[in-house]
Formats: structure tokens, C-alpha cells, sequence
């Protein structure tokens, strides 16, 4: 199995569209953006990326983009599926990438047992890391820390996990119960800083989509233990982190984006673009921090 050291800052990438279909020029211009800007590693093809509406060619070319322009750095992919088929389908299509992320089985609702037998047979199909996805607001089940922590000491590809369960406790059982090299990864943009002055490696953002520069400064800060810095740059952000959440996520990134002429803000259904009175916040939260 490759090492691959996952910490730092990592963004959730978008997938932008122009005329329906996916605007690989503007998604190339986001990673070198990214890149440029002092992330430390790349995430396509989650749920930021509206990867259920992509096809199997798009999430391909998608993958290969991000690849082609990540200049050295990590690029793990989300393949999670509600099946062990439909994810081990995904991992072989996408195999060129570096590590796979694997959200808990959406709609199923199984079982912690269920969880981690899906886990452990997805995970022994590949021989590259897998980092779980927790996001029971997304799935509606909960990867319980005596799960995951049992994974992360069976199962030696198992190397970390993103926990967006926005329960700090659950994340402090896991980050005090983890083995030597298992990753904790902070989910939600708003958790991140308590979440890493209690050990977490760093996070899977979606605000850095729009200010990777801040984003990166913000976790570079907390890694080499400037807490105070850190938690001014926190409070400088946390407007954003609220602002993109108002709607379901990336409905205010994508408007985020647009207005800072990034990309188009265009979604494929079911999702929809954001409303005025989002636009009007994202306005106003864009002009306080630029």
C-alpha cells in the first residue's frame, strides 16, 4: 500500500457547469487556483461536487483534471456509494487516484455491525487508503467511534476518517482511541478549529473553495500551534462557514463563486440556485472578507 500523509487543508471540490453539462476549463482553473493558493490536498467527487449527477465518463474526466493539475498533491476521490458493488464499481473506474473516500451507506440506515462488514469489504478490494466519510445529516446513520476505531485497528488501509457528524464528543472518542497514523479529519468548516486544538490532522472544506488562501493560512496556523492567530482567523471566517450553510450545501458556493466571476452558478436538479435573500448574504459576507 502507497503511505499517503493526509493533514492540512483539503477542499471539497465543485463541479462546475456551463449549459448543463461540466465546464472542465473553469474546474482546471479551480485547482490550479487551489494549488496556487497553499492547499494541501484535493477532494473531487463528493458531495460538494454534486457527484450523484454526474455520469461515469464526467466523474472520470473530472478525476483525470484534477490529477492532470494537483502538481504533487494528494488527490482523494469520493466513490461512496449505498452498495458494496455500486462503490467497489466507482473505486475501479477511478482507480488512478490516490486514496478513495467512502461516505456511510445513505438510505439503508444499517446497522453498526453492517458498517463494519461494508467497510471492511470495500476496503479489502483495494489495495490504496480509504479515509470513512461520517455525515449522518447526509445519510441518515451515524458510524458510532467503537466502529470506527475497530475499523481503524483491523483493517490496515483504513487510515482515517471525515467526521461531519458536527458532534465534537464522537470525534474526541475516536482522536483519543485511534491507532499511530489513523487520520481525524474535520468535516465541517466550523468545528475545525476546536476540532485540531484537541489533535484532528485537519479538514475537508468547502469554504476554501472560495477563499483557499484564508482557508490554508487558518489550518497552516493551528498545525505549527498559533492558537490565538488561529482563533482570530477563525472568527474572520466564520461568517463564511455559516453563509455557505444557510442552503443545502453547494447551492451557496456555487453563488459564492459565481459572484466572484469563478464559475457559473449552475446546478443540476434536484438541486436548484440559491435564493435572493442567500445571494444578498453572500454578497455582503464576500465584501467584508475581500
Amino acid at each position: 500500500m502507497k503511505a499517503l500523509d493526509l493533514h492540512g487543508c483539503g477542499t471539497a471540490l465543485l463541479t462546475p457547469f456551463k449549459g448543463g453539462e461540466v465546464d472542465y476549463e473553469s474546474f482546471a482553473a479551480t485547482v490550479d487556483w487551489q494549488v496556487e493558493t497553499g492547499i494541501d490536498f484535493l477532494v473531487p467527487l463528493g458531495t460538494t461536487g454534486e457527484t450523484p449527477t454526474l455520469s461515469e465518463s464526467e466523474k472520470l474526466q473530472v478525476l483525470e483534471v484534477t490529477l492532470q493539475h494537483a502538481k504533487g498533491r494528494p488527490v482523494m476521490a469520493g466513490v461512496g456509494s449505498n452498495s458494496v458493488k455500486g462503490t467497489l464499481d466507482n473505486i475501479r473506474l477511478l482507480q488512478d487516484a490516490d486514496a478513495f473516500l467512502v461516505v456511510v451507506p445513505f438510505y439503508n440506515k444499517p446497522p453498526q455491525r453492517g458498517m463494519y462488514e461494508y467497510f471492511k469489504a470495500v476496503a479489502g478490494a483495494t489495495e490504496k487508503p480509504i479515509v470513512l466519510y461520517n455525515v449522518p445529516g447526509r445519510t441518515g446513520s451515524n458510524i458510532e467511534p467503537e466502529t470506527v476505531l475497530a475499523l481503524a485497528k483491523d483493517v490496515p488501509n483504513i487510515i482515517g476518517i471525515k467526521e461531519a457528524s458536527g458532534k465534537i464528543e464522537q470525534s474526541l472518542k475516536i482522536m483519543a482511541g485511534r491507532p499511530e497514523g489513523f487520520k481525524l479529519l474535520s468535516g465541517n468548516d466550523e468545528d475545525t478549529l476546536e476540532l485540531m486544538k484537541q489533535g484532528a490532522d485537519g479538514v475537508i472544506s468547502v469554504a476554501s473553495n472560495v477563499f483557499p488562501s484564508a482557508m490554508a493560512d487558518f489550518i497552516h496556523a493551528l498545525q505549527a500551534g498559533k492558537i490565538e492567530e488561529a482563533t482570530r482567523m477563525d472568527a474572520r471566517l466564520k461568517p463564511l462557514f455559516k453563509a455557505l450553510f444557510v442552503e443545502p450545501n453547494p447551492i451557496p458556493a456555487k453563488a459564492a463563486m459565481a459572484q466572484l466571476g469563478l464559475m457559473e452558478n449552475s446546478l443540476r436538479l434536484p438541486l436548484v440556485k440559491a435564493t435572493e435573500a442567500t445571494e444578498a448574504l453572500l454578497q455582503q459576507t464576500l465584501k467584508d472578507l475581500f
